[in-house]
C-alpha cells in the first residue's frame, strides 16, 4: 500500500480541540517507551513525522496525522496519537489531566475507527492487563501490536511471544502482530488488520 500524504494536523488538550467532522480516525495507545512514536513513523515510512524522544512521557497531548493512502478501505483518515500512560517521573498534575482526556477521547469519540494498542514484546505490565481490558469494557476492542521485536533473539522470539500472548490475557487465536521499527517486520500486517477493521465498518454500515 502506498502512502500518499502524511501530516501533522494539530495537538489536542481538551475534547474541544478534538477534530471536527466524520473522517475517520485510528488511534494509537500504549506504555510510554514502548515504541509507538518510531513505529508511527514506520508505518507511515517517515522519518520524522512523529517526534521521537529519548525522555518517556514526552507526548502530552492527543496528536493527530492526516493520512491518505491508495487502499480504498483507508484512502483517507486521521491517525491519533495518544499520551503514553505508566510513567512514573511525569509529574501527578500531568498523569491527571492525561487521564480524563484520554477516557474522553476513547469512550466518546464517534469517527474512532478502531485502537492499536502497543505492548513492548519483551515486558508486559499491569497496567497493559488493565489497558485492554478496559478498551473491551468500552467496546474498543484493540488491535495488540508487540512492539521491539528486533531486540529478541530469532531463538527466544517465538517463546517470548507466546509468553507476552499469554499475560496479556489474549484468547488463543486472537491475533498478536510482532513488530520492529527498525526491520519494518510486520508492517503489511497491521496495514492488513486495519483494511479488515474498516471493511467490517462498512459492511455493518450497508
Amino acid at each position: 500500500m502506498k502512502i500518499f500524504a502524511a501530516e501533522f494536523i494539530k495537538s489536542c488538550v481538551t475534547p474541544e480541540q478534538f477534530p471536527s467532522g466524520q473522517l475517520h480516525e485510528i488511534a494509537f495507545v500504549g506504555r510510554s517507551n514502548v515504541g509507538k512514536s518510531s513505529l508511527i513513523n514506520s508505518l507511515l515510512n517517515r522519518r520524522d513525522l512523529a517526534k521521537v524522544s529519548r525522555t518517556p512521557g514526552k507526548t502530552r497531548a492527543v496528536n493527530v496525522f492526516l493520512i491518505s493512502t491508495s487502499d480504498p478501505a483507508l484512502s483517507q483518515f486521521h491517525l491519533v496519537d495518544l499520551p503514553g500512560y505508566g510513567f512514573a517521573k511525569v509529574s501527578k498534575s500531568v498523569r491527571t489531566q492525561w487521564g480524563p482526556l484520554l477516557e474522553d477521547y476513547l469512550v466518546d469519540r464517534a469517527p474512532l475507527l478502531g485502537v492499536v494498542m502497543l505492548v513492548d514484546s519483551r515486558v508486559v505490565t499491569d497496567q497493559d492487563r488493565q489497558t485492554i481490558a478496559w478498551l473491551r469494557s468500552i467496546r474498543r476492542n484493540p488491535l495488540v501490536v508487540a512492539t521491539k521485536v528486533d531486540k529478541l533473539k530469532p531463538s527466544e522470539r517465538v517463546r517470548t511471544l507466546r509468553q507476552t500472548h499469554r499475560a496479556l490475557g489474549l484468547a488463543e487465536g486472537e491475533m498478536l502482530i510482532p513488530y520492529s521499527s527498525v526491520t519494518g517486520d510486520g508492517r503489511e500486517r497491521v496495514w492488513g488488520a486495519l483494511r479488515d477493521v474498516a471493511g467490517s465498518l462498512r459492511k455493518d454500515l450497508a
